[in-house]
């Protein structure tokens, strides 16, 4: 089924990645874009500009695609004018989580995250292969949360959310606050950032240790795909010796008390940095 879908911030990074999707989709799309730079975007990819009020008033579904600062401002602003039973679909957890966004009893919130193309998807095309962020070629899944028990709200949630995303395998569905607990922490404080080390370390074995940068890069790429696949999924069990290095590595960089990150808590001042708050009401 078609639905009326108004994306504000349509000529950001990510709003032009969802637009760029809902463009091959049946659905009427409004978009909506206030930054000169965004609106040149929007215009250029041969989109019509919608003044916000007249997008989101019939609107079944909003998506905002405007970072998470700007968010409690812009639902402020838009929440009021929605049609009763319409959606507020915000593409990141931590401000919905934090509570800043504004509500309405009769207007439904939900949260879709994209989780990017699996390091294991078996990619058969060269499109694919250069999809590493997803949205364009290379299958992905993503993660929703809804805060209403209805099952057709539900489903155009599912709809929009395979559409912005697309090509998507699966929706998986959780509460916010556990989208929360993925997204940052899961992902970013942990995945991303032992990301970032690893780009660290190999400029450490290329300008401090001396060692040729294609070889560093070469042997660092393999074994970043054999410890992944071990890790995770058991493929080939590491070896008694790299065992031995692993526990020299973890002594020596990781902190013995590193999963508080995972508490409420930490979660909460986690968050509280990202939305550059003090603290986050509860």
């Amino acid at each position: 089924m078609s639905h009326t879908i108004a994306v504000v911030g349509a000529g950001g990074k990510m709003g032009t990645r969802v637009s760029n999707n809902l463009v091959e989709t049946d659905h009427t799309v409004f978009y909506v874009e206030n930054s000169p730079a965004g609106r040149e975007r929007t215009i250029a990819a041969g989109r019509e500009l919608t003044d916000a009020a007249a997008a989101v008033t019939d609107a079944d579904i909003v998506v905002l695609a405007v970072p998470d600062l700007a968010l409690g401002p812009v639902t402020a602003d838009l929440v009021p004018q929605l049609k009763p039973g319409a959606i507020v679909l915000t593409l990141d957890p931590a401000a919905a989580y934090a509570g800043l966004l504004t509500t309405r009893d009769d207007v439904i919130q939900a949260v879709a995250h994209p989780c990017h193309p699996s390091v294991f998807l078996e990619r058969t095309t060269k499109e694919e292969w250069a999809d590493t962020f997803g949205g364009i070629a290379a299958p992905q899944d993503a993660i929703a949360a809804i805060e209403s028990d209805d099952p057709e709200k539900q489903r155009i949630v599912e709809e929009t959310v395979r559409a912005i995303y697309a090509p998507v395998i699966d929706v998986h569905w959780v509460t916010i606050k556990q989208l929360a607990q993925l997204e940052p922490t899961l992902v970013e404080t942990v995945a991303c950032m032992i990301g970032s080390l690893l780009n660290e370390a190999l400029d450490e074995a290329i300008h401090t240790m001396g060692v040729p940068e294609a070889a560093a890069r070469s042997i660092l790429y393999g074994h970043t795909q054999v410890a992944l696949a071990n890790g995770l999924r058991g493929d080939n069990p590491f070896s008694d010796a790299c065992l031995i290095a692993m526990d020299y590595g973890r002594e020596s960089i990781i902190k013995d008390d590193w999963k508080k990150i995972f508490r409420d808590d930490e979660l909460d001042k986690n968050l509280a940095r990202m939305l550059h708050l003090d603290h986050i009401e509860r």
